[in-house]
């Protein structure tokens, strides 16, 4: 498998993109290169990476995402490679609109498996498409901010980005 690779740069730190010649693979902050070499070897085996410009033009979606064309993100074609409750959470996921919220229980039940609250965090906290997959939307059962593997100060940025409304509470520092 040949992936395209290019690293982007974003007011909440810089992003590594992975692209096949269809989709979105990964998109992960460049700080947490475990992650990305973690994925890469469990889904992927030993792909060929090739250097390349803004792949099926990502990196021009994500400026206009950050510069406040919140909608920018959404045709962007992905392929996470995850289990099929995996896929099935993540595509969900993408429903959410930009400036919402969801908390673990209650995207748990939209997807019609209402004691699976902790399979929901499990499969949000292995998502491997960071913001385009917008793992950041989802909450505590309180309206606080739990876990992101970006780290809760990104997850605050993105949200507040979005407009979406967020409780005060600095919640906890794991992983969602």
């Amino acid at each position: 498998m040949r992936l395209f690779r290019d690293q982007v740069e974003t007011p909440i730190g810089p992003m590594v993109v992975l692209a096949d010649e269809r989709h979105l693979r990964l998109l992960e902050f460049a700080d947490a290169m475990d992650r990305v070499e973690d994925w890469v070897g469990r889904r992927l085996g030993r792909p060929e990476f090739v250097e390349a410009r803004d792949p099926l033009g990502v990196a021009t979606a994500l400026g206009a995402y950050f510069a406040g064309t919140l909608d920018a993100i959404d045709g962007i074609p992905v392929a996470a490679g995850g289990t099929p409750f995996q896929e099935r959470v993540w595509a969900r996921l993408r429903g959410i609109p930009a400036g919402e919220t969801r908390t673990y229980a209650g995207f748990a039940q939209e997807i019609g498996h209402a004691a699976a609250q902790r399979a929901v965090g499990a499969a949000n906290g292995r998502n491997p498409i960071a913001v385009v997959v917008p793992c950041h939307r989802l909450v505590g059962s309180d309206g606080g901010l739990t876990g992101y593997g970006g780290g809760i100060a990104r997850k605050r940025w993105l949200l507040a980005h979005e407009g979406a409304a967020v409780s005060r509470r600095a919640g906890s520092s794991g992983r969602a």
